[in-house]
């Protein structure tokens, strides 16, 4: 099979590297590599733009109140489509949707820096969040179908790495060139530059893209086994969607939607009220510019080392402990402390932060029927989506109403009971592969029988 063109890009595979019936794990392959350098880029380029559109708001005579609507129609279109995507990506290829998102996400960039007007910019922001949910669950349903299931919380960890690294690197390109990076008559278009540039820098994702998804022949004998082990329900193509209801009822799904949304949404407040309690305080902005970049280096050192901690832990006792470690540092932000205890506290933050996302991704993967993985993983992107519409309004009304530290602890609290319903579902068993399949074979068995240990 690896003489195969589109194998070539594949066969490379974490899953094809078990073949040899070693009981030992494999490395992750290639394809993996190449799609955290892609997600990294298109990550990056959402992170720089994000900022972006909100001082091109600012630049079109928006107050703080249009910033939020124009900010949250990022989310808008990605609540109504992100379903019926899911299930399409269930009933044939996830690849294609990795090229069309990185499309997306350049027309919104380079759109909304050419907006007139700000019902315009929400409405290519809208396109930029829909691009960013295209290429998402693209990447996520990849990462699911290519992975075996004890390989699902590395290679998901691996995965989002690369989120992070576009989350550490595009808001400070974009900060320095909304803030004076750009020169003679581009410094009085700032905004539009740096949305250009974010538009310009996401077509970089393409350069790993090619050949990433594993050749029809081979996703259709791991289907075929699947079924005949009873554990496919029969194939998506044929078969008829799983209910939404279903899957929200299979054990985990609910409690990893839950954490994700805590997670994401703890991050994004974070981002935005960081600063406005460092006004309060009299923390500079560079000095709040680098306490981000601190949580957000955190995170990647708790993706690499995630692997070892889950083994070390099990995926349930490590989201367990790490929602209820970001929880308490996150309400003890609200207390006034020196910058050095606050850095501190942001690197543990930032680390316990890190360990969310991708746990929640294998374990919704897991507990969802093999035929609609991508459906729940599209509800779990729902969840997240909900979050950050809702989390930001629900700071700020606390914010106006007690302060800029209150958001803090509402944040603590809400990592607190998503912990408190992480720890009270039963862990779901991953799928265990068939005797003797030819691409696993005895090192799937094993590999799987520790994930169970470690679910």
């Amino acid at each position: 099979m690896s003489g195969t063109g589109g194998a070539s890009g594949t066969g490379d595979g974490s899953s094809q590297e078990t073949s040899d019936g070693a009981g030992t794990r494999a490395a992750p392959g290639r394809w993996l590599l190449r799609l955290v350098v892609s997600f990294a880029f298109a990550q990056g380029a959402v992170c720089m733009g994000r900022p972006a559109v909100s001082y091109h708001a600012l630049g079109l005579g928006a107050d703080a109140g249009a910033v939020g609507v124009v900010t949250a129609a990022f989310a808008l279109l990605p609540l109504a489509v992100a379903v019926p995507l899911g299930r399409r990506t269930d009933r044939g290829r996830c690849g294609p949707l990795l090229p069309a998102g990185v499309a997306l996400i350049a027309a919104g960039c380079a759109l909304a820096g050419t907006a007139p007007s700000l019902p315009l910019l929400a409405a290519w922001s809208a396109l930029l969040g829909l691009g960013h949910l295209v290429f998402v669950i693209g990447a996520q349903s990849l990462v699911a179908r290519q992975s075996a299931p004890h390989e699902h919380d590395r290679n998901f960890s691996y995965f989002t790495i690369g989120g992070s690294m576009g989350q550490l690197a595009g808001p400070v390109l974009s900060g320095w060139l909304v803030g004076g990076g750009a020169s003679g008559w581009l410094s009085g278009h700032s905004s539009a530059v740096a949305l250009f540039a974010a538009g310009a820098s996401s077509v970089c994702a393409y350069a790993t893209l090619w050949r990433i998804e594993e050749p029809r022949a081979t996703r259709g004998s791991r289907r075929a086994r699947r079924r005949d082990d009873g554990r496919d329900g029969g194939l998506a193509e044929s078969g008829s969607p799983v209910p939404v209801v279903r899957i929200l009822r299979a054990r985990g799904v609910p409690a990893g939607i839950l954490t994700s949304l805590a997670v994401l949404s703890t991050t994004d407040v974070l981002t935005a009220y960081l600063p406005v309690l460092g006004e309060e305080r009299g923390i500079a902005p560079g000095v709040v510019g680098v306490l981000l970049s601190l949580r957000a280096a955190a995170s990647v050192v708790s993706r690499v080392a995630l692997p070892s901690m889950t083994a070390w832990l099990g995926r349930q006792m490590l989201l367990v402990a790490s929602c209820v470690a970001a929880g308490l540092l996150c309400a003890l932000l609200a207390v006034p402390m020196p910058v050095w205890a606050l850095a501190f506290a942001l690197l543990v933050l930032g680390f316990g932060l890190g360990v969310g996302q991708p746990l929640t991704m294998s374990t919704v993967v897991q507990a969802a029927p093999d035929r609609a993985r991508s459906t729940a993983l599209a509800l779990r992107l729902t969840g997240n989506r909900l979050g950050q519409v809702g989390a930001p309004a629900g700071a700020g009304l606390l914010a106006g109403a007690a302060g800029a530290a209150a958001p803090f602890v509402l944040l603590g609290a809400l990592l607190l009971g998503a912990a408190v319903t992480a720890a009270a579902t039963r862990a779901p068993a991953p799928s265990l592969p068939a005797p003797g399949a030819a691409d696993g074979g005895g090192s799937e068995r094993s590999g799987a029988d520790a994930g169970a240990r470690t679910g």
